[in-house]
């Protein structure tokens, strides 16, 4: 399994929307990320927004990423969290993603 750490920062407003929206999220979206490869799926954030992704994957990033693409649900989750970002740019969530390097791992 890769392990896969990212970042996006999370608006200061939105702070405890975006905690309650995770609280219930999609019982067909938790199966897609599921059925794409996307096990062990943590998120973190810091006080200000910053937020630490974590998941396992057969896989490398892009192929997790290209297997949700495929996937009907994860295009309206992303559209329903859309509001909850910084910096976006026009993009989504999941393609404004900044992937970690891992440079320590204790097995």
């Amino acid at each position: 399994m890769k392990r896969i750490g990212f970042l996006l920062k999370v608006k200061p407003d939105k702070i405890e929307e975006y905690k309650e929206a995770h609280r219930a999220v999609w019982p067909e979206m938790q199966e897609a990320l599921s059925r794409t490869g996307w096990h062990n799926y943590s998120l973190f954030m810091r006080e200000d927004g910053l937020l630490f992704g974590y998941f396992e994957t057969p896989q490398d990033f892009q192929t997790a990423l290209d297997g949700m693409e495929k996937e009907e649900i994860n295009a309206t989750w992303q559209a329903a969290m859309a509001p909850y970002f910084e910096a976006l740019n026009g993009k989504r969530a999941d393609e404004s993603m900044l992937e970690l390097e891992e440079v320590f791992h204790l097995d």
